[in-house]
Order: C-alpha cells, then sequence, then structure tokens
C-alpha cells in the first residue's frame, strides 16, 4: 500500500509539475482522476513494487545528487583539458570494480553515476563486478578508490 501512495504521489506531483494548471477546477480534477487511474492500473497489473516505486533510496539521496554535480563539473573540466592538451596526456584504462550494494537499483545508481562523470564509461556489469573505461589511469583509479560507491551505498541505507 505504501508504495502505491508513493507511486500516486509521484504521479501527483510530476503532473502539477508538467501541466502548470493549478487554478483551473476541471483540470485539476482531470489530474487527480488521472493519476487515481494509473495508480489503480498499476497496482492492478502487480506493477507496484520496491522496484518499481525505490523506496529503498533514503533521503540520503538528496544529498548525493549535489556531490555528484560537484564531481560531475570537476571531471567535465579535466576532459576540457584533455581535449585541448597534448594527445599523449590519454591513457584508456578498464578496470574492474566490486560494486558494494546490495539491490539492482543501488548498483544501476552506481553505474549510471560512474558513466555521468565525464572521462569515465561503465562497460558492463556482471552481478556485483563493474567493467569500467577512464580516459586516462588516474581517472579509472578516482574510480577503484570507492569514493562514488561508498556514497551511494549509504544512500541506499546500507
Amino acid at each position: 500500500m505504501l508504495h502505491s501512495v508513493t507511486l500516486g504521489l509521484g504521479l501527483a506531483v510530476l503532473w502539477l509539475a508538467l501541466s502548470g494548471y493549478y487554478d483551473k477546477p476541471l483540470l485539476l480534477g482531470l489530474g487527480v482522476f488521472s493519476v487515481l487511474l494509473v495508480t489503480w492500473i498499476a497496482r492492478r497489473m502487480d506493477v507496484v513494487d520496491g522496484e518499481a516505486v525505490p523506496l529503498q533510496m533514503r533521503s540520503a539521496i538528496f544529498g548525493y545528487w549535489p556531490w555528484l554535480g560537484k564531481e560531475i563539473t570537476k571531471s567535465a573540466i579535466a576532459v576540457c583539458k584533455l581535449a585541448l592538451g597534448p594527445k599523449s596526456a590519454l591513457s584508456p584504462t578498464l578496470v574492474r570494480v566490486k560494486a558494494s550494494q546490495r539491490t539492482d537499483l543501488g548498483r544501476v545508481t552506481y553505474a549510471n553515476s560512474i558513466t555521468l562523470t565525464p572521462g569515465t564509461v561503465t562497460v558492463d556489469i556482471d552481478e556485483d563486478v563493474l567493467l569500467v573505461h577512464g580516459l586516462t589511469r588516474a581517472m579509472a583509479a578516482d574510480v577503484e578508490a570507492g569514493e562514488i560507491d561508498r556514497r551511494v551505498t549509504a544512500a541506499e541505507g546500507r
């Protein structure tokens, strides 16, 4: 039931944010009806569960996003310097890193966080081991250091 309520609230917030209609009773009524209908259909189809509505990610994720944004910015600057510098600075490297997250959502968040950070790409996930490509050895070493892994695990609630 909690997953259905969370789904309904999420859909309502999304509808309000995208529609922009806060003062027209008919449109608000249709929005409420559509949110309730979609939530009811999703519940009847038995697709409302922990994976569809990720309640296992704690509120710590809101502290993670600004940190990730800062890391993305720092990495983007580093990649720009590499692109404008000599080609000899590139040293493409593949590394395997272990993911310590306990859920699929946590591992996907970890893999996507690596890929979002310029200069690194998650190439493959095999159970709890990720294959990561880095433009330089230093970028690959940053992933191996495990700061992203620790922060995603903390946000996951482990």
